[in-house]
């Protein structure tokens, strides 16, 4: 049986149509996927993400173990509060998940991953835990929200508690605070504007239905999936997983090289692979011809063969859209096998979408 978030029955008696993921009972939309996508895009969303996992990470040699950990550098979080976007990668570079990461105070970091990864992702931060003084906690107890759009935070302010609000509200992007058991953080995985919310389940619950009436839509995994794929944003497990490298998965940018001394899990092979030049790349797709393309439908470029990694129907842009991993040197068009057809398609660099605006030449 799958898991249940604190929001189960809420979602239920509000007619969402539930689904399976990563394990847990999840609402994909509550009758129109459409009309929550465009809500968000134009408004404010409200999303149950409550099965992400939290973990906090605490004892002094927190930060050492994290620099450590993560090819990102947790070094670069000079201040409580700001947070930091990353992958844990495996000794051989391929991602075992990405993440962000918030540093609470010196010793005290929060650290949130995926649901469909958590026991590998546990199992590994424990193993690696070993060589340090720290402690990793999971934090089952607490549900994660999110609230997104270009109203989200004018809405949802007046919802927190008083001495939050004003220190959230004036928050720049990947910046987090807190105030007992509320974490309030400026993330987001649908390229508007908004928070993400950590806090105990009365709390969240309560969260839930002050923003419904307040005017915040509630909103589906389905939504959520074609925000982030408009705003070019990667899934784990399927745009990257543990046999590929942040270097064919257009998150080079995330791998911290400086300080050359730092030795984090999978630098080696990382520093190989990007000696001998990565042989594809992560590229956005917008589809020429008629259909919709869908992760595993093969791409054929000029220099070999790729494969569309994630792909769907973008609401904002009204076409097909898609991430695919290609030959390195691909260019120009490329044609994508839909149904045993062929379908042209033009490379384009990711994102297609962002706060409210077509980034692309449609």
């Amino acid at each position: 049986m799958p898991d249940k978030t604190p929001l189960y029955i809420r979602h239920v008696e509000a007619g969402a149509r539930m689904v399976d993921f990563g394990g847990w009972d999840m609402p994909l939309h509550y009758g129109s996927q459409i009309d929550e996508h465009h809500a968000v895009r134009e408004a404010a969303g409200i999303f149950d993400v409550s099965h992400m996992t939290v973990v906090d990470v605490t004892g002094q040699d927190a930060e050492d173990y994290l620099r450590r950990l993560l090819a990102n550098d947790v070094a670069k979080l000079e201040s409580p509060g700001k947070g930091l976007y990353s992958c844990m990668l495996n000794e051989t570079g391929g991602v075992i998940d990405d993440l962000i990461v918030y540093c609470r105070s010196a010793d005290n970091y929060r650290v949130i991953v995926n649901a469909a990864t958590r026991v590998q992702d546990i199992d590994w931060m424990t193993e690696i835990a070993d060589d340090f003084a720290v402690a990793v906690h999971e934090q089952a107890a607490f549900m994660m929200l999110a609230i997104q759009g270009p109203k989200a935070t004018s809405l949802a302010a007046p919802l927190l508690p008083a001495a939050l609000r004003q220190t959230a509200f004036d928050q720049t992007p990947f910046m987090s605070c807190s105030d007992g058991d509320w974490f309030v953080a400026r993330t987001g995985y649908t390229g508007e504007d908004g928070w993400e919310l950590v806090v105990n389940v009365d709390a969240g619950c309560r969260l839930w239905d002050e923003a419904c009436a307040a005017g915040i839509r509630p909103c589906g995994l389905g939504a959520r999936d074609t925000l982030r794929l408009e705003a070019g944003l990667s899934l784990y497990g399927q745009d990257m997983d543990q046999s590929t490298s942040p270097l064919v998965s257009a998150l080079g940018w995330t791998v911290a090289w400086e300080p050359a001394e730092r030795t984090f899990m999978g630098r080696a092979a990382l520093e190989q692979q990007r000696m001998q030049g990565p042989e594809a790349k992560l590229v956005g797709l917008i589809l020429e011809d008629r259909g919709i393309m869908r992760h595993g439908q093969r791409v054929l470029a000029g220099s070999g063969e790729g494969m569309v990694t994630s792909g769907g129907f973008s609401p904002t842009m009204q076409r097909s859209i898609a991430l695919a991993r290609v030959p390195a040197d691909a260019v120009g068009t490329c044609q994508v096998q839909i149904r045993s057809e062929s379908r042209e398609a033009r490379i384009v660099r990711p994102p297609f979408v962002r706060h409210g605006r077509i980034l692309v030449d449609e």
